[in-house]
């Protein structure tokens, strides 16, 4: 509870970005349009895996689930930037901004979950394939994304829990561009050892043990490949896992980014820019990553358009 001379907030200030305090117009409209593009790209993923026959393969369900995950988190973030943006300040309830945290956790530690099964199923296909039919079919497919999705609503649901009991009093400025964890406990005036804690476990779990899974895929990918006495069978199976490897290597490298790699004191934004890469830039990557060199889905659009102008 606040004590007497304290006031209880019931909203926070976001200060956004300073650099574009000045100037608003041009930031405004080149986020607006990368936001519209990450939307067209993953919902023209989304579409093409549900109409096309021959985007059934469990690979692509695993993408499609993980384009819905870059929706999520890139709308989460990028909608009350450029509500910052235009107002130079945003002010939220704290109850929405806890929320807005939820998400952000959900869709990311989803995408973590999914990125690790894919790694999995790739794993299968390249080091055991003439068992990764019985191993990965449609129905075990669907299992391994509700399950991505359920643990990662079960586990960030807890934490919410804990956050929303914490009281916050006098002081409500948020120097970012939406709510993280961090800002949020360094306003609340209640005791946040405990969520501290749990908020590091949780992301221990649901980010770096997923990273060590997929590193250790990838370490028995490699391997398999170079027993591989073709080369074009060897060509062949790293082409099938390239795409997903870039994904990775974009995901976490922009996750090291932002949490271990220190800021420097001297440059304004720094982590704010480095936050914009992982709910910006990496779903804007995402489909091009998949779809550049991929023939089924660049065929599939190919189709979808030519049905379209007929």
């Amino acid at each position: 509870m606040c004590q007497n001379n304290q006031t209880k907030v019931s909203e926070f200030i976001l200060l956004g970005f300073y650099s574009f305090q000045d100037f608003k117009i041009l930031p405004f409209l080149l986020f607006l349009f990368i936001y519209i593009v990450i939307l067209c790209e993953n919902l023209l993923i989304v579409l093409l895996i549900s109409v096309s026959h021959y985007l059934k393969h469990p690979m692509y369900i695993f993408l499609q689930n993980l384009a819905v995950a870059d929706i999520l988190s890139t709308s989460n973030a990028v909608i009350p930037l450029l509500h910052v943006i235009l107002k130079k300040t945003g002010r939220i309830h704290v109850s929405n901004c806890i929320f807005q945290y939820y998400i952000l956790c959900f869709s990311g530690f989803a995408q973590s979950f999914l990125l690790t099964v894919m790694s999995f199923d790739r794993y299968l296909a390249i080091c055991y394939p003439l068992h990764y039919a019985t191993i990965i079919n449609s129905r075990n497919s669907i299992q391994l994304v509700c399950s991505s999705w359920l643990v990662a609503f079960i586990l960030i649901t807890s934490e919410i829990i804990l956050i929303y009991r914490l009281q916050f009093c006098n002081s409500n400025v948020i120097d970012h561009f939406f709510c993280d964890i961090a800002p949020i406990l360094q306003l609340s005036t209640s005791d946040t050892t405990l969520v501290s804690w749990y908020d590091f476990v949780l992301s221990l779990f649901l980010i770096f043990v997923p990273f060590i899974l997929v590193i250790i895929s990838y370490i028995c990918i490699i391997i398999t490949i170079l027993k591989m006495s073709s080369v074009i069978g060897r060509k062949k199976a790293f082409s099938t896992c390239s795409s997903h490897l870039t994904v990775v290597c974009t995901y976490y490298g922009t996750l090291i980014a932002i949490y271990l790699v220190p800021s420097s004191k001297n440059v304004l934004d720094e982590n704010k820019f480095r936050t914009l890469m992982y709910t910006v830039i990496t779903p804007l990557l995402n489909p091009i990553i998949y779809s550049l060199k991929n023939q089924e889905i660049i065929g599939s659009m190919k189709k979808l358009l030519n049905y379209s102008k007929e």
